[in-house]
């Protein structure tokens, strides 16, 4: 007898222009463009009210877009309602009946879909197989532990073989260390099958750890697009630099420009870096904590305001003439005392220059 398998037939998404309006006034999403290749997992990251849900809900077709075009693959699906989309959706709360079996909520969304009883048991063992849980297909909900539940969800979701799955804050239910065992489950199982996914999240770590590209939203807008290395090494602006993990955001002021290079000036210290197209003027120098040189011999001065040892590092709270910013060393058995003034400096590949507003 055969053995059915999951397969994927990942579709691109593209938004075109793309706006939601609630109301006359409520701007959620504004004019947005946008293109998901097929196969690659891409989230959309940024604060609560940004407009990141509300464009995964108008994928699935949960909601409806006011004007522009969205297409899967090469199907216009603007006006679509959410059951001819093609798409599956994995949910926050996980939406499981709590009176059925682990396969019986697998198999609920098959019964749908003109598969023979044989067919749909055989496809939800093998989506509970693909997501870890074989074996479990007698177990209540109430049975699982969270990421097990979890699982279950995925595995409904993707014994549909949707050209499309989303995720809407798939791991805020879990604790740090479900966290990541279940994001890498995700990233594993997109990447064995190919599948386009779509991923919520407002969590920073999550979505580096977990994307081929991150879309990051503002006030209902993009604000910049790239891969998580990109985004880290090289925002393009202040919010970006701040939302993509923790970066000091440091005054300075640009003091000449040679082609694609600059010379900033921090206090009495002068740093040469790139351009990134900015003028002669102020500026802020986005740099992450780990990125900092702490008592060379170049750099502004800064005291150490408190030194806390965290096991693999240490981190150093400092106070500038400009403000507070943040530091981690990895030197842990000569650490600096409370008190110490030290020379701030940066590593070659630290700082960014961003605009000043």
């Amino acid at each position: 007898m055969a053995v059915t398998q999951i397969t994927g037939k990942a579709a691109p998404v593209s938004f075109r222009n793309v706006s939601k309006k609630f109301g006359r006034d409520v701007v959620a999403v504004d004019s947005i463009n946008l293109d998901v290749e097929a196969g690659k997992l891409v989230t959309l990251l940024g604060p609560s009210g940004c407009g990141k849900t509300t464009t995964l809900r108008m994928i699935a077709g949960l909601e409806m877009a006011t004007t522009g075009r969205i297409l899967i693959g090469d199907k216009d699906v603007t006006k679509l309602p959410a059951t001819d989309r093609d798409v599956s959706m994995v949910f926050q709360s996980y939406a499981l009946f709590p009176h059925m079996t682990v396969l019986e909520n697998v198999a609920y969304g098959l019964g749908f879909s003109g598969f023979s009883k044989p067919e749909t048991r055989d496809r939800a063992l093998a989506g509970l197989d693909l997501v870890g849980l074989k074996g479990y297909d007698d177990r209540l909900p109430s049975e699982l532990s969270g990421g097990q539940q979890q699982r279950v969800a995925v595995a409904r979701a993707l014994v549909l073989e949707p050209q499309v799955l989303l995720f809407d804050e798939p791991l805020s239910n879990l604790d740090a260390k479900l966290r990541r065992q279940v994001r890498e489950d995700i990233r594993a199982i997109q990447q064995d099958l190919g599948l386009t996914v779509v991923y919520v999240t407002h969590d920073q770590e999550e979505a580096l750890a977990v994307s081929d590209e991150i879309v990051v939203m503002r006030n209902a807008a993009i604000a910049q697009i790239g891969t998580p290395r990109q985004l880290y090494d090289a925002p393009v602006d202040a919010f970006v630099a701040d939302f993509i993990g923790e970066a000091n955001l440091i005054p300075c002021q640009v003091v000449s420009v040679e082609g694609d290079t600059a010379e900033i000036a921090i206090d009495d210290y002068r740093y040469r870096l790139g351009s990134r197209g900015l003028p002669v003027g102020p500026a802020q120098l986005a740099v992450r904590p780990s990125r900092m040189v702490l008592g060379g011999a170049d750099g502004f001065d800064a005291t150490v305001a408190k030194a806390t040892y965290v096991g693999v590092r240490m981190e150093y709270s400092l106070k500038t003439s400009f403000g507070a910013i943040f530091a981690v060393q990895d030197d842990v058995l000569n650490p600096l005392e409370t008190g110490a003034v030290v020379k701030v400096g940066f590593r070659e590949t630290g700082p960014v220059l961003v605009p000043d507003r």
